[in-house]
């Protein structure tokens, strides 16, 4: 199988590209290297670097492709009003010019990477009152310590549950609004075109070749970052937020797998899937071993501050990709985690 491969030198991109690669696929490495992802980092040999939103420089790169993995895209909590632009334009416009260039090439298979932050928050339930949708957390209720979510008929804390991919879509974030909107394009492309694609809700996203104090870094480099500076990671609310934390390696093994379905999958059919490892932990528990990883004695800071897009628990539901792209996930984040502390990062 011949696969184009955009965000091919990112951490995430550079691990499928070597699956694909090691499984006999051919590989066409596009990337944009964005300075604030890669600094001043040449892109590997053989890597194209074009712009995505630019439909003239996809000319030629789509022969002979027989389906795209479309991991090129700004990330990160999108906090600042300002960064609106730069989601809309390099995810959203980026991606509808990527579709319609692969339109005019003939090819029709994709796999999209997408995030879990699409949901927003994640599923909860009272345990007096059933299932509940919370509201946005209330900024004088974050300001009060107070970081649950709350049972609006009874104000009880409510308890998290799995998510799975039938869940309403919420984004909480530019960044996460910049997600959803990938989906619907997608989406639509599939039914305008005829054609096939299957979206990857990434969760936390860790492992070797990660950035280092970016905007790109993901929370355990960060608190890997501070340990390595003689300082103790800073863990924000009351460290009791539940995640879902995914080895690079196995992201990697559930791009082949959306891969080979999506190329198999007749015209019309599109899919999401959620990529976990299926072991919810706490984002204290992220920092206290990565803190052991390294071996320093330094214990994780809980600081009582927030940010207002983050989300309190957000777990995803593993079964949907099991029963039918054949992916579980490896590496279980008690191993994975540790051995983070010592990883190879990039500069």
């Amino acid at each position: 199988m011949r696969v184009l491969l955009t965000g091919s030198a990112g951490f995430i991109g550079t691990a499928i590209g070597e699956a694909l690669e090691a499984a006999g696929d051919e590989v066409v490495r596009v990337d944009l290297m964005l300075e604030q992802a890669h600094g001043a980092t040449e892109p590997p040999p053989g890597t194209h670097r074009l712009d995505v939103r630019h439909a003239d420089e996809w000319t030629g790169l789509l022969a002979g492709v027989d389906a795209v993995c479309h991991q090129a895209a700004v990330v990160g909590a999108g906090v600042r009003v300002g960064d609106l632009p730069d989601y809309a334009g390099h995810n959203d416009y980026g991606t509808a010019v990527l579709l319609a260039a692969m339109h005019a090439a003939g090819v029709g298979r994709l796999v999209l990477a997408s995030s879990m932050v699409v949901y927003g928050e994640g599923r909860y339930a009272c345990p007096d009152h059933g299932p509940q949708v919370p509201p946005a957390r209330a900024v004088d209720a974050l300001d009060a310590g107070d970081f649950e979510n709350h049972c609006p008929v009874c104000a009880a804390a409510l308890g998290w549950e799995l998510v799975d991919e039938d869940a309403r879509l919420d984004p909480r974030s530019s960044y996460a609004a910049s997600k959803v909107a990938q989906e619907h394009y997608t989406s639509a492309w599939v039914r305008q075109a005829g054609a096939a694609a299957v979206a990857l809700r990434y969760h936390n996203v860790y492992g070797p070749g990660m950035p280092r104090d970016t905007p790109y870094s993901g929370v355990a480099a960060m608190f890997r970052s501070s340990l390595e500076r003689g300082e103790a990671p800073r863990v924000f609310e009351d460290g009791g937020q539940m995640r879902d934390f995914v080895h690079v390696s196995d992201v990697a093994a559930a791009n082949l797998a959306a891969l080979r379905a999506v190329t198999g999958r007749r015209a019309g059919g599109y899919a999401a899937y959620n990529v976990c490892s299926g072991e919810p932990v706490s984002i204290r528990r992220v920092a206290d071993l990565v803190a052991a990883g390294t071996g320093t004695g330094i214990a994780p800071e809980v600081t009582g501050g927030y940010r207002l897009g983050d989300v309190r628990h957000v777990v995803a539901s593993p079964a949907r990709a099991s029963a039918e792209l054949g992916f579980t996930a490896s590496v279980p984040p008690e191993q994975g985690l540790r051995e983070l502390a010592t990883a190879p990062l990039r500069a």
